[in-house]
């Protein structure tokens, strides 16, 4: 099964000189923590996390109306290719500890596939579990 046939497509992202303001208000209408960062020609620059604004904006003291994305935004994005096997790319997923990986084609952002993307299809449940499990065996309770 490839990458293609179980990405979201047309994914919510983020133009690199717009304010980290407002990515914080999408981010927060649509309920998620990490957004695609493109330039002008939609090539994928980067990603934002809700991280990156709490610590490189609002900690640093930077006014969030006037900081564009990509002056906080992470950069050298992991990412997959559309016809890229679904199994290369939850291990890679679990080799660099992400739970989304945006969709690259020609340089150009055109999906994001994530572990609920993947765990949603019957076929795939175990290798999505056993990636989540990687990504999440480092986080310890305290008692």
């Amino acid at each position: 099964m490839q990458v293609s046939e179980l990405m979201s497509r047309n994914p919510v992202y983020v133009e690199t000189k717009e304010p980290v303001s407002s990515a914080a208000q999408l981010m927060r209408a649509r309920n998620i923590g990490v957004m695609p960062v493109c330039d002008a020609r939609g090539r994928l620059a980067g990603m934002l996390t809700d991280r990156d604004i709490a610590v490189r904006c609002v900690a640093a003291n930077l006014d969030a109306r006037r900081t564009p994305v990509e002056d906080i935004m992470t950069r050298g994005a992991v990412t997959a290719a559309p016809e890229e096997e679904i199994q290369a790319a939850l291990d890679r997923m679990h080799a660099e500890q992400v739970r989304r990986l945006p969709v690259v084609e020609d340089e150009r952002l055109v999906g994001v596939l994530s572990l609920a993307d993947v765990a949603r299809t019957r076929a795939m449940d175990m290798e999505a579990a056993r990636a989540l499990s990687g990504i999440t065996s480092n986080v310890c309770r305290k008692q």
